[in-house]
């Protein structure tokens, strides 16, 4: 008699893939880092779509998210966005750690790595 066992469950690989459409509500600030690394930092507003249990009872129409690029390619396609451009955004989330004062502080933000201005709409 053969003893046969169930495969072993693996879990469903990771998944960390963000794309956003929304309108430019912080203009791009390129800056450099301690290690020497240049970002450019901006924030879009992203209107909420559907009704959930958590947005069910709330009057807030949107959601602000904080985006950063680090490479080149992308810093060049965001330096020429202004407050009000519709624009797309593909990335990845990142908690960020980092020193304000004394205080170690962390900021979660989309990594940027392809930038699009958007067709209004």
């Amino acid at each position: 008699m053969s003893r046969q066992t169930e495969p072993a469950t693996q879990p469903a690989p990771g998944l960390n893939q963000v794309s956003l459409t929304g309108r430019l509500t912080a203009a791009p600030t390129e800056r450099e880092l301690p290690s020497g690394d240049v970002i450019c930092t901006f924030r879009i507003s992203v209107p909420r779509s559907g009704r959930t249990p958590m947005t069910a009872r709330s009057t807030v129409t949107s959601d602000w998210v904080d985006c950063v690029a680090a490479g080149a390619r992308v810093r060049r396609a965001v330096r020429g966005w202004g407050v009000g451009d519709a624009v797309s955004v593909e990335g990845a989330l990142r908690r960020r750690f980092y020193r304000a004062g004394d205080a170690a502080t962390t900021r979660l933000e989309l990594e940027v790595v392809s930038a699009r201005r958007a067709s209004p709409g």
